[in-house]
């Protein structure tokens, strides 16, 4: 017993001791560390998604940084966002001909064409980052040939950010709604005049973030109100407008399956980048969660998740439990800092690592990734 206690132990102190995640070592730092702070790198210095969070943290001022960076409490949910999918062991095949794997790259989100299954996850002002804020977002997505979901709480009016759509684009537009069913309606109305194609209804802010990095800058959350919202209502927010009403924030099964009971058309697996509630789930154990006891959801509506995907192997396990699309929120707001040309190069990067890593996984055809690819017994992180 003494043994056992005394392992447990060593193996909490080793855990303590580890350093905190934010970004891995990618050789950035080695080659432009002489870089001075406050000046922005080059673009094509840029090698993979990180690659543009580092940039974004020797540019930025600390203050608009830290607004994109910060997570809850002890920030725990945010660096398991990011840990999470490497306690997962690929399982690869060969001796397989994946040469045509990129032609299976298009998908559809709620019967839109896109080229990639992944999309630009709603985030609040983009002006924190490029002096062009939204604008570099929405024409980077244009592109890519990618859905980009602008918040309720960007620099840029909903009407600015959807003049300025190419032609034929599809953008959703993500509401935070108060109680008061007219300002709702108005919002809504909004949307729809100015041409967005679906309602994202972010559902995982229901109080105030206990965000203290943030607080110690003074940009802490946006949405502070405690929600009143329910299940009734989202039956109400439906009746209020022709376009599909996505539920953004599902961290449960249970409440997965509710989704499909009140009929909504797509949900998207998220804990709000790890912003809100600290120690709740990743989207990744929510859709295993999903996977393992209800694994039809997948094929009743479909499913998206956001959060942690910085590889084209991450994107991938997601992809195999049967999600259709991710979402990735702050590398395209570290890339903004580059306006278009930064955001297009990360749609470009993200593509490319989902074609190669599908190719090296031995998945011939996107469409037919599937669970087996993947060993679902996570291991130790440090093994």
């Amino acid at each position: 017993m003494r043994g056992q206690l005394l392992a447990s132990a060593l193996v909490s102190g080793v855990m303590a001791a580890r350093p905190f995640l934010n970004s891995p070592d990618t050789g950035i730092q080695l080659v432009l560390g002489d870089l001075p702070a406050g000046k922005l790198a080059k673009l094509d210095s840029i090698i993979g998604l990180p690659d543009f969070d580092w940039a974004a943290e020797h540019y930025l001022p600390d203050r608009n940084y830290t607004y994109y960076r910060n997570g809850a409490a002890g920030e725990y949910s945010y660096r398991n966002n990011l840990e999470v999918f490497h306690r997962y062991r690929f399982k690869p095949r060969v001796l397989v001909d994946i040469s045509d794997v990129e032609s299976t790259l298009p998908t559809t989100m709620l019967g839109h064409n896109v080229s990639a299954p992944f999309f630009i996850s709603p985030c609040a002002r983009a002006d924190y980052g490029s002096s062009s804020s939204e604008l570099g977002l929405v024409k980077g997505a244009a592109e890519g040939g990618i859905i980009y979901i602008p918040s309720h709480y960007a620099h840029l009016s909903i009407e600015e950010i959807h003049a300025a759509k190419a032609e034929g684009q599809v953008v959703f537009q993500q509401l935070y709604l108060t109680s008061n069913d007219t300002v709702t309606q108005q919002e809504i109305d909004r949307s729809e005049k100015a041409g967005a194609d679906a309602i994202v209804f972010t559902v995982d802010s229901a109080a105030d973030g206990n965000r203290h990095r943030a607080a110690r800058y003074g940009v802490g959350s946006a949405d502070s109100d405690y929600s009143a919202f329910t299940w009734t209502y989202y039956q109400k927010l439906q009746k209020m407008t022709s376009l599909p009403v996505i539920i953004k924030g599902i961290g449960s099964v249970a409440d997965a399956k509710l989704a499909i009971k009140y009929g909504a058309p797509a949900i998207v697996l998220s804990n709000h980048g790890g912003r809100q509630l600290d120690d709740s789930p990743s989207p990744l154990e929510v859709a295993i969660e999903i996977y393992k006891e209800a694994p039809e959801v997948f094929k009743k509506i479909e499913v998206y998740a956001d959060g942690g995907i910085r590889y084209g192997g991450d994107a991938l396990k997601l992809l195999a439990l049967g999600v259709r699309a991710v979402g990735v929120g702050r590398p395209m707001m570290f890339a903004n800092i580059f306006g278009t040309e930064g955001v297009a190069k990360a749609v470009k990067i993200l593509k490319h690592e989902i074609a190669i890593d599908a190719g090296n996984l031995g998945v011939a055809d996107l469409k037919k990734i599937n669970p087996s690819y993947v060993n679902w017994t996570p291991t130790n992180w440090a093994n």
